[in-house]
């Protein structure tokens, strides 16, 4: 068999090894110690690394390369006898994976405890998800974790990482709730900032053994759902926002209750004015009804007064009705009490020629020396409290030094022992009280 002066190298398999099908990161070409002028061919999402002498000498990105070694066709056997037909310049080729893979599960082993920030109470909390990851610095990855293994799988770089990440992430995660005051009852609401907080905390570690963290994601958080003092809080904090929501809708509650009621109220008034328009009267007609039926019902309607305010009250109505009735009512009753002020005036005045008053709020024509009006009962000041009467004419006058009708002297010393009021010259009599006036008080 004719010896072979170069070979062909190259990764063309499914990224996968083994009966498990696991995800290759790293593979290492099983052609080893090849001559002089062998073709490396490497393919896109990939890179080579040629190791010649135990020696990372050169990195190989995508494309066909002529590999330069020390073992020359032909003449490397006469070289290799001295060692036992065993080549002295050794050589070799890693292939790398560059593909991102992903959802790759993780979780802390444990839960990490801390004092919550909100409620000051110690607990305990722990995390799980996943991540992403892709190789990123080849020589770094080969001399820090892969060595002269002959792969690594995706299975073996988690399982290198397992003890670094679950570390790692729980002081990350504590450092980043109490550096945000992250309540444990609100947390899951945070759950992406919290995983872009670790992301970057993350990303630094995983860097130095060549390997990109490229996306990061807690999934859910582990929460100590059976320590009594956990529930206990729980439930206070549930129970302020309970509290608050109960009475925000008890208020708004009674805010629709009461809109529902003034807009019936205002349905119910619309429509009353519409009876009302409709059967041809008011409002004002209406409550006059309600007056004439108080006053029709009142004990005291047999006496003449109130009897005239309820036939008033009416006649006054007005409307269809009420301006009919009115006018008998007026017509038939204006006289008859017009009849018995008269009367009343008649017989309360002394004589024929007596003065009479009119009430200054009504006008109605009152008694002589009347101090009350008998129709509204306003107070009347009497015209005599500022005048007097001459005792050189007779006529009265305005207080003061001297008459104005024949401007004689005015006598103001005279007055009534007993009431203080002034006496008429030659009284016997006061005016004011009919207290009988002494021979010194009639001069």
């Amino acid at each position: 068999m004719a010896e072979k002066l170069a070979d062909i190298i190259k990764y063309e398999g499914d990224n996968t090894t083994g009966t498990e099908k696991e995800t290759t990161f790293v593979w290492k070409s099983g052609i080893e110690d090849f001559n002089t002028g062998t073709q490396l061919i490497v393919h896109e999402s990939q890179e080579a690394v040629f190791f010649m002498n135990g020696q990372a000498l050169d990195l190989f990105g995508p494309g066909r390369y002529s590999l330069e070694t020390q073992n020359l066709p032909h003449v490397s056997r006469f070289f290799n006898r001295p060692t036992g037909d065993v080549t002295p310049f050794h050589c070799e080729v890693y292939f790398i994976n560059k593909t991102e893979r992903m959802s790759i599960k993780w979780g802390t082993r444990s839960k990490a405890e801390y004092v919550e920030p909100t409620y000051g109470f110690p607990l305990q909390i722990g995390a799980s998800g996943e991540m992403s990851l892709r190789a990123e610095d080849s020589r770094k990855l080969l001399v820090k974790l892969v060595g002269t293994e002959k792969s690594l799988t995706q299975q073996a770089l988690v399982e290198k990482f397992r003890i670094f990440l679950d570390a790692r992430a729980k002081t990350y995660l504590v450092q980043v709730i109490k550096a945000e005051k992250i309540s444990i009852f609100e947390i899951d609401e945070h759950l992406t900032r919290v995983s872009e907080a670790l992301h970057e905390k993350l990303r630094p570690d995983f860097a130095d053994y060549g390997v990109s963290l490229e996306r990061f994601f807690i999934g859910a958080f582990v929460k100590p759902e059976e320590d009594r003092a956990y529930q206990k809080f729980k439930e206070l904090h549930f129970r302020q926002y309970a509290d608050v929501t109960e009475a925000k809708l008890r208020q708004q509650v009674g805010v629709i209750e009461q809109q529902t009621q003034a807009q019936r109220m205002l349905l119910e008034a619309q429509a009353l004015a519409q009876k009302r328009a409709a059967e041809g009267y008011t409002y004002r007609d209406e409550r006059g009804f309600d007056v004439a039926e108080r006053m029709a019902s009142n004990e005291a309607v047999g006496q003449i007064t109130n009897l005239g305010v309820g036939l008033g009250m009416v006649a006054g109505v007005g409307g269809t009705v009420g301006s009919a009735v009115g006018g008998i009512l007026q017509n038939t009753l204006g006289g008859a009490f017009a009849s018995t002020a008269n009367a009343a005036n008649t017989a309360n005045t002394p004589g024929k020629g007596a003065e009479q008053a009119a009430c200054p709020k009504c006008g109605v024509v009152l008694p002589a020396n009347a101090k009350f009006c008998l129709e509204c009962g306003e107070k009347v000041p009497s015209p005599e409290r500022g005048e007097i009467t001459c005792s050189a004419c007779g006529k009265k006058t305005a207080r003061g030094k001297f008459c104005m009708e024949c401007g004689a002297v005015l006598d103001h010393s005279r007055k009534c022992p007993k009431c203080g009021a002034d006496v008429p010259p030659g009284g016997k009599f006061c005016l004011e009280c009919g207290n009988k006036l002494t021979e010194e008080a009639q001069s």
